[in-house]
C-alpha cells in the first residue's frame, strides 16, 4: 500500500468508498454542485491571497478528481492513470515550441499556437471552447481572449474606450426609448466594451468586480456597526446622513 503522496490519498478514496454510507452514494451528478462550490471557494482564496486557505482548497479539488476517476473506473470509463496519462499527452502535443521545432516569440504566440492546435484536433470555433455554464463575466473574457487569438482585436486602448463611450450613448439612447428589452440589450453591450477594456489593461474583471465586492461588504457592515453604535438604524437614517458616515470610513481605508 502506498502511504505517501498522491497514493495515499487514493487508499483513503478506496477505503471510504468501500466503507463510508454517504461517499458510496456520491456519483457524478451529486459531486457536480460540489465541485462548482470548491472551485468557488479556490477562487475566494485566490482573490483574498490566502496561501493556507489555496492549500485547503486545492486539496478538495484534488480529492473531488481522485472521486471522480475512482467512479469512472467503477463504470469501466477510465482510470486516475488515464487521467493523467492524458493531460500529459495533451500539454506535449500543445506545446510544440517546447517539445517539437516550433519557434515562439512570446506567451502571445504560444495561445494563438494553442488555439490552431486545437482547430486541427477537430474543434470548429476558436469559440467551442469557452463551457456554456461560465458566468457571464468569466465568459466575456474568455470570449475575448479566444477571438484575440485569431486576430479580432483592437489596435489600441483608446479604440476600446471608444467603443465603451459608444455603446453607453446607446445605453442611453434606449433608456429615452423606455424598451425594456432595449436597454438589457445595451446594458449588456456596455458590461462587453468595460470588460474589454480592462481585459485590455491586463486586469481580471471578474477578479477586480469581486474586490470591490469585498469592499463594500466590509465598509457597509462597519457602517451598521457604527449606525448601532451611536443608537441608530441605518433605515431611519437620510441619505446624507448615510453619505457622511460612508466617506469617513473610507477615510479609514475599510
Amino acid at each position: 500500500m502506498d502511504n505517501s503522496g498522491i497514493g495515499r490519498l487514493v487508499n483513503i478514496m478506496n477505503e471510504l468508498r468501500e466503507k463510508c454510507p454517504w461517499d458510496k452514494k456520491q456519483t457524478i451528478h451529486t459531486l457536480r454542485q460540489q465541485t462548482i462550490e470548491e472551485t468557488f471557494e479556490l477562487a475566494d482564496a485566490i482573490t483574498d491571497k490566502d496561501w493556507a486557505g489555496i492549500k485547503e482548497e486545492l486539496g478538495d479539488l484534488l480529492l473531488h478528481i481522485i472521486f471522480y476517476s475512482k467512479i469512472a473506473q467503477e463504470q469501466e470509463q477510465f482510470s486516475l492513470q488515464e487521467v493523467i496519462n492524458a493531460i500529459c499527452e495533451k500539454l506535449i502535443k500543445r506545446h510544440p515550441h517546447i517539445y517539437g521545432n516550433v519557434i515562439v516569440n512570446d506567451d502571445e504566440d504560444v495561445k494563438k499556437n494553442w488555439e490552431q492546435i486545437k482547430l486541427g484536433e477537430g474543434k470548429k470555433s476558436v469559440l467551442s471552447g469557452v463551457p456554456k455554464s461560465l458566468p457571464a463575466m468569466v465568459k466575456a473574457m474568455r470570449l475575448q481572449e479566444k477571438a484575440k487569438q485569431v486576430g479580432f482585436e483592437w489596435e489600441t486602448k483608446e479604440q476600446v474606450w471608444d467603443k465603451i463611450e459608444e455603446e453607453k450613448a446607446e445605453l442611453l439612447g434606449a433608456v429615452n426609448s423606455g424598451n425594456d428589452a432595449h436597454i438589457e440589450e445595451e446594458a449588456g453591450d456596455l458590461f462587453f466594451s468595460v470588460i474589454n477594456y480592462v481585459r485590455f489593461l491586463n486586469v481580471d474583471a471578474e477578479n477586480a468586480l469581486e474586490i470591490t465586492n469585498k469592499k463594500f461588504i466590509k465598509r457597509f457592515t462597519k457602517m451598521e456597526e457604527t449606525a448601532a453604535g451611536k443608537g441608530h438604524n441605518l433605515s431611519n437614517m437620510t441619505l446624507e446622513e448615510m453619505d457622511a458616515m460612508w466617506d469617513e470610513i473610507k477615510k479609514q481605508k475599510q
